[in-house]
């Protein structure tokens, strides 16, 4: 699958950039990290490719050389988007309290409530830290987003009661997730922040399990 590779190759691309940069002092006399040749002055390892040899860098070669995962156009879409999507998914969880009559239909709207209302805090804290530039024509795209319920949908749920309000937001939410994990897929294919990326993984590990709970549950 797409977002399968994307994953191995997002955690490939973590694990080689972690093995490349790591950072030793010196600190007294009886250390065994490298100085400089000042005898004093920190270096920086850069470990070789199997068959080579390591290689020292000074502190400010080793920031030239490290990624940048400066945020692109597809980290500034999911976040924007996935807001949405987060908010939307709180809306169907609010109904759930008064309109659920299965005990594991409430339990599970209380934990995507839990989960995704400081996911919105966090994704908009990045907004913040991260503006977008002049002239992003940013977007309001919120129907056209996978899984997103619509307007007639919501109406539907929000009249329903008992067994059928727990089938019809078993149904709706399963898609939403299951939305939710595509965007997810093409932010870690597409993106280049690595706070984008850890968000992300976050949805695929969450909201994955959560469709299998609901799929068992319908």
């Amino acid at each position: 699958m797409d977002m399968a590779n994307a994953l191995v190759g997002r955690f490939l691309g973590a694990a080689l950039a972690a093995s490349f940069l790591l950072t030793l002092t010196g600190c007294t006399a009886d250390d065994d990290a490298p100085r400089g040749a000042g005898g004093g002055s920190p270096v920086v390892v850069a470990p070789g490719r199997p068959g080579e040899q390591s290689r020292t860098l000074s502190p400010g070669q080793a920031a030239r050389q490290r990624p940048d995962d400066s945020p692109n156009a597809a980290d500034r879409a999911y976040v924007r988007r996935m807001i949405e999507h987060h908010r939307q998914a709180l809306t169907m969880s609010a109904l759930a309290p008064e309109r659920a009559s299965a005990d594991g239909v409430r339990r599970l709207a209380e934990r995507i409530a839990a989960a995704q209302g400081p996911e919105i805090g966090a994704m908009e804290r990045w907004q913040a830290r991260y503006p977008a530039p002049s002239g992003d024509p940013g977007g309001h795209d919120h129907a056209a987003m996978p899984g997103m319920a619509t307007e007639q949908q919501l109406r539907e749920l929000a009249q329903a009661r008992g067994a059928d309000f727990d089938r019809l937001f078993l149904s709706l939410m399963t898609a939403h997730h299951e939305g939710a994990l595509t965007m997810a897929g093409q932010a870690l294919a597409q993106g280049n922040n690595g706070a984008v990326e850890e968000m992300a993984n976050e949805v695929v590990a969450v909201q994955s399990a959560e469709v299998h709970r609901m799929r068992a549950m319908g």
